[in-house]
């Protein structure tokens, strides 16, 4: 049987760089990764961790890739109710999960982003909120390098699964509610989310359609999920308009306290569902979505998929609904 020091005297190095290459390294040269590589190949062998990985049918570590929502004044309570929920599971699952920010992987390509991910024997990912300015990570994720899910990303392939709700109908229905709600409409500003995201895009189609079935003038300002951005947006075209939609929970917050603050009187809603929005003292329409269940059900899909199942998209339901405090101190 083929050991680790047969790899070695073939290649004509060291065993601790046998090891540093099959364990993903990035401090070895070219060269020398090379040589080890072909002297694998030709020699067939298989790390021992590898071997007991396969024939368990196993995943060892999962990588956590999620994005801290742009300039947010305190840590998302979405945020950490998907944390809540991937941990649990993880739990269930007894195995280990590393957690990354994507905005560690700027400056890196595609190559520098998996071979970090493998030096942490990660070998399956869960990536949050994906945008279209991570190509480093597109890059992963359409070579199949890891099985993936994306949670709130809509792609599939062989071996991605995408967990979501159905953005372009939530705000076309939160938006249509409080749109007819609304004695006057006949100026509406929409405060999208950032730009490059897929939840973003989806949202912003579904109030382009809306716009052309009730003939409605839409002012577009993307508020990249900031509530003091959303709070600048709105001081700027308060007078200006009958009605204010927000991407977010946190962004119609920071549009709400404008209005009161001026002693105005005009619709807003909301969108995700936080806590928060039960403090605010005007009632406000918002989506409510379960972050924990969705970042849970990332997780039995990542499983389905380790298990050799093919990658699929699956929706979560949401609810078009007001929270007042009163639903928040009943829970």
């Amino acid at each position: 049987m083929t050991s680790i020091n047969d790899v070695a005297k073939k290649a004509g190095v060291a065993k601790s760089t046998v090891s540093k290459v099959l364990n993903h390294y990035q401090l070895v040269s070219e060269e020398t990764r090379l040589k080890v590589e072909k002297a694998v190949k030709e020699l067939n062998y298989v790390p021992n961790s590898v071997a007991v990985s396969l024939s368990k049918k196993e995943f060892n570590r999962v990588g956590l890739i999620m994005d801290i929502r742009h300039n947010s004044q305190f840590l998302d309570e979405i945020d950490m109710h998907y944390f809540i929920g991937a941990f649990e599971k993880a739990k269930d699952y007894r195995i280990d999960v590393i957690t990354f920010f994507s905005s560690q992987f700027d400056d890196m390509t595609s190559k520098q982003v998996s071979a970090t991910l493998k030096s942490h024997s990660i070998n399956c990912l869960i990536i949050y909120n994906l945008s279209t300015e991570n190509k480093n990570i597109i890059d992963i994720i359409e070579k199949q390098d890891f099985n993936c899910v994306l949670v709130d990303s809509n792609y599939v392939n062989p071996k991605t699964s995408s967990v979501s709700i159905n953005h372009y109908m939530a705000q076309y229905e939160v938006a249509k509610k409080t749109i007819e709600q609304t004695h006057k409409a006949d100026k509406v500003l929409y405060i999208a989310g950032g730009q490059g995201g897929y939840i973003t895009t989806q949202r912003l189609n579904a109030i382009k359609r809306l716009k052309q079935e009730l003939e409605f003038e839409l002012t577009i300002r993307y508020g990249d999920f900031n509530e003091s951005k959303a709070r600048a947006i709105t001081l700027e075209y308060i007078n200006d308009v009958d009605i204010i939609i927000c991407a977010s929970d946190l962004m119609a917050i920071g549009a709400q306290f404008v209005l009161i603050e001026n002693g105005i009187t005009k619709p807003v809603c909301g969108f995700d569902g936080i806590t928060l929005v039960g403090y605010v003292s005007s009632t406000m329409n918002t989506v409510k979505q379960n972050f924990k269940k969705k970042s849970m059900i990332a997780f039995d899909e990542l499983k389905r998929l380790l298990d050799g199942d093919k990658g699929r998209y699956v929706e979560i339901p949401y609810d078009v609904c007001t929270i007042n405090y009163f639903d928040i101190i009943n829970r």
